[in-house]
């Protein structure tokens, strides 16, 4: 009899065991405060740069671009726009050599149909906050800007303020006006407790763009009008790259490190809506271009 019972009382205890150890991994498995590390290439050197990132700032931001990362959509592509302020990168490749056409070789991703194939290759499914219908049933691959310009967030008080080393969600303008459904970023505690909404979709859908801030600080417009999502651990990391841009810049004879790209249409993929010309000017490094070689997530 006592046989039987140490030998259940040792089976309970090895259960509650397992069960302790399940949750700990699970409760392991995501923090809020995940950290990633962006390599970039630039003339025949890699620069690893380390950044923290805010689940209490942008939890679905954060999610939507882990994702990204760990299915390899970053991997190879080009940083677009570079400028005194902006290291920006998320949506286009560069043909070798840089010299197709007007735009220098920059070529937009077919972002809706690349995450889309990437869904069946990996099996798993993409966080996302915003449907083409009410009954969320067509979804647009894309996240409900966590910004207070449009109404996600109320609270100005965040983890990471728009300060140099900022990890930023970007995103471009977006024709037409027909709305969209939107999960709000506060659960519908500022809309009546409506968790879903309409909304323009013109502003309001962030997909793969990001750019990190190099400059001093942004002005309030912006900081209330762009996502915070992150930001680097160690600002020397970025300088080194931005050191490296200098020196190069500092031995051209002539001409400038980087090319305009005019006019750029955006949004080309994006059929839902009608579009209009909605175009602008990058300034693309085509000699020698800023790649990002890997997005590699280091602390869920």
């Amino acid at each position: 009899m006592k046989k039987k019972l140490f030998r259940r009382i040792a089976a309970l205890t090895s259960t509650v065991i397992v069960g302790a150890a399940a949750l700990a991994m699970f409760a392991g498995c995501t923090t809020k405060h995940p950290q990633i590390t962006i390599t970039y290439e630039f003339n025949g050197k890699t620069y690893e740069v380390d950044y923290t990132l805010s689940r209490n700032d942008a939890p679905k931001t954060v999610q939507h671009f882990i994702e990204l990362a760990d299915a390899g959509f970053y991997d190879g592509l080009v940083v677009h726009d570079f400028s005194s302020s902006k290291i920006c990168s998320g949506g286009y490749t560069l043909a070798e050599g840089g010299d197709v056409g007007d735009n220098y070789g920059l070529t937009e991703i077919n972002y809706f149909e690349r995450v889309k194939q990437l869904e069946q290759e990996k099996d798993i499914t993409f966080t996302q906050s915003v449907w083409y219908d009410e009954a969320r049933t067509q979804p647009t691959y894309t996240v409900y800007g966590e910004f207070v310009g449009n109404g996600a967030y109320t609270q100005y008080q965040r983890e990471n303020s728009y300060t140099k080393g900022a990890l930023v969600m970007d995103y471009t303008q977006k024709g037409g006006n027909n709305p969209v459904w939107v999960e709000r970023a506060d659960g519908g505690k500022g809309n009546d407790g409506e968790a879903y909404q309409q909304a323009k979709y013109t502003l309001n859908s962030a997909t793969s763009l990001f750019y990190t801030f190099t400059g001093e600080s942004g002005t309030s417009s912006v900081a209330s009008n762009y996502c915070v999502f992150g930001m680097a651990k160690d600002y020397s990391q970025i300088q080194e790259l931005l050191d490296a841009i200098t020196e190069y810049e500092d031995t051209l004879q002539e001409g400038s490190f980087t090319e305009t790209v005019e006019d750029y249409l955006l949004n080309q993929y994006d059929t839902h809506f009608e579009l209009g010309d909605y175009t602008t000017d990058f300034s693309l490094a085509v000699d020698k271009p800023i790649k990002i070689k890997s997005v590699e997530v280091t602390k869920y």
